[in-house]
């Protein structure tokens, strides 16, 4: 373990607060957070958490910053994005292990978020010279109209323990092409991963002569997490976590008049029509439903079923659950590592009792696994009846309902009946079937796949959802908007001042 943090520049005791490879700020009134791993509860590191001093000299920093980073070319913004891509090539496998060691998700898991972070950065690069604005035709003789795109300054990022690097790259990766500043707040569940993180921005702002492009600041949630949507230097606070704690943090962002990216709960459903293949079915829902212990926002946590083949695929998927290998993430041969902590797990077990107490048929697992750990559990499968108000909530875990329904319109309403709208799946060989459920009265999702499950999502495409999951977005497609001010440009390049809509006003008309 000691090797892997060395590689990655990490120490026994690590500060929290930078703004640059000479701006680690020593926290002697802070506290420390202790990073813990899941897997055996072993202590890998602890982080200083900033103090309000540190807080403010990492502000200050990035609104300094910012007023210099937005005069430079965007093309030229995007090759130190270039160079982070890279960078981040060159700790591919160390830095995902970390992820791994930290989090508790699977080496291939913890690998590929870091592809995923490589990724939007040559997403981004190509975008820096793609900040188009539109040309509109005047109304007015000798005119011209356009939009542009302007920087919108100190972009405020608080993420999520189950996504400790990728959440962030989405936002940082792109604002900063845009022109803005970032201020990460991370959770404090994986804080090395973080500090990791921002030792390999300090290497790339540092080769590029510049500084408090790239911003730390770890800390708990009601100090820096508070203090930083409240802060009226921050323009934009993009948000992952909870559905409770994003409509506090989008309501005091509103009242100063902030905008919000939120990127909060899921509760998704895939629906399997009778002609469904069940083979590319059942590799679906094993992956959405088992993959990073259930703890994804795009987790597939409802199967609603045709009831002409839902025995059938039950049985199958029970087969598929026993395969499951459950065990220390960093071995090559495991498929689900632990919960994150013991309020993870504490929450699956209640959820579990509750649904056998509403007429739930446990199918497959739903204990501890002392035997492996103390944050291990077995996946779970759990028949019902109907949806009842437990399966509408979102439990953090690897819970799977499953329901059955008749016909195709049942089961869109109960695909939509939930609070949440992040991601859906449709299985279905009939394309006729396929199209009603991506029309607009079928999913009501940001996120709507055929044939492919609930989990997992390519970077070119806007990541987000609507309803109770906040309807930010963030990574691909035109995304990037959300970090800017748009600003409608009119010129006028004649001798006269026509008014729009054809308004005559006395003392303007030319003679």
């Amino acid at each position: 373990m000691q090797s892997l943090l060395q590689k990655l520049g990490l120490q026994a005791n690590n500060r929290g607060s930078c703004f640059g490879s000479d701006g680690w700020i020593s926290n002697d009134d802070g506290g420390l957070i202790i990073s813990t791993n899941p897997t055996t509860g072993e202590i890998i590191g602890t982080v200083e958490t900033a103090s309000s001093k540190s807080y403010e000299q990492v502000l200050s920093e990035a609104s300094k910053s910012f007023l210099e980073w937005r005069e430079v070319p965007s093309p030229q913004r995007g090759q130190l994005i270039r160079d982070l891509g890279n960078a981040l090539r060159e700790n591919l496998e160390p830095l995902g292990e970390l992820i791994s060691l930290e989090m508790g998700k699977i080496l291939p898991e913890g690998v590929g978020e870091v592809q995923e972070m490589i990724d939007i950065c040559d997403f981004a690069v190509g975008l820096s010279r793609q900040l188009y604005g539109l040309t509109m035709h005047s109304e007015r003789p000798g005119h011209r109209m356009y939009e542009q795109w302007h920087p919108i300054g100190p972009v405020g990022v608080i993420t999520a323990f189950n996504f400790p690097g990728a959440p962030w790259a989405w936002n940082a990766a792109i604002a900063a092409v845009c022109g803005d500043t970032i201020v990460w707040k991370p959770s404090e569940i994986t804080p090395l991963t973080a500090v990791a993180i921002q030792n390999i921005t300090n290497q790339v702002m540092a080769e590029h002569e510049t500084r408090g492009i790239f911003n730390l600041l770890v800390g708990n949630g009601p100090s820096i997490g508070q203090t930083l949507v409240d802060d009226k230097r921050i323009p934009l606070i993009s948000f992952t976590g909870s559905i409770s704690t994003g409509r506090k943090v989008s309501k005091q962002v509103a009242t100063r008049l902030g905008r919000t990216i939120l990127e909060l709960g899921g509760n998704n459903a895939i629906i399997v029509t009778q002609d469904a293949d069940i083979d590319l079915t059942v590799k679906a829902v094993l992956f959405g439903s088992v993959g990073t212990a259930g703890q994804r926002c795009t987790t597939t946590r409802r199967l609603i079923v045709h009831s002409s083949i839902v025995d059938k695929l039950i049985n199958r998927l029970i087969e598929a659950y026993a395969s499951v290998s459950i065990g220390d993430p960093l071995d090559d041969n495991t498929l689900m590592g632990p919960m994150v902590n013991e309020g993870a797990v504490s929450n699956m077990l209640n959820a579990v009792q509750r649904a056998l107490d509403n007429d739930g048929i446990l199918l497959y697992g739903g204990k501890r696994l002392p035997e492996i750990g103390s944050l291990f559990v077995e996946p779970t499968i759990i028949r019902m009846r109907e949806q009842t108000p437990l399966v509408c909530e979102e439990t953090f875990a690897p819970i799977l309902y499953i329901m059955d329904y008749e016909q195709l319109e049942d089961a869109i309403n109960m695909h939509n009946s939930v609070p949440q709208g992040l991601s859906s799946a449709i299985f279905t060989s009939n394309i006729n079937t396929a199209e009603n459920f991506l029309s607009v009265g079928g999913s009501d999702c940001g996120i709507a796949n055929v044939n492919i499950g609930t989990s997992g999502a390519e970077i070119g495409g806007a990541f987000g959802g609507e309803k109770d999951t906040g309807g930010g977005r963030e990574s691909g497609s035109d995304a990037w908007k959300g970090y800017m001010r748009r600003q409608t440009v009119t010129i006028n390049w004649t001798n006269d001042l026509p008014l729009s809509q054809g308004i005559k006003f006395t003392g303007t008309e030319q003679d």
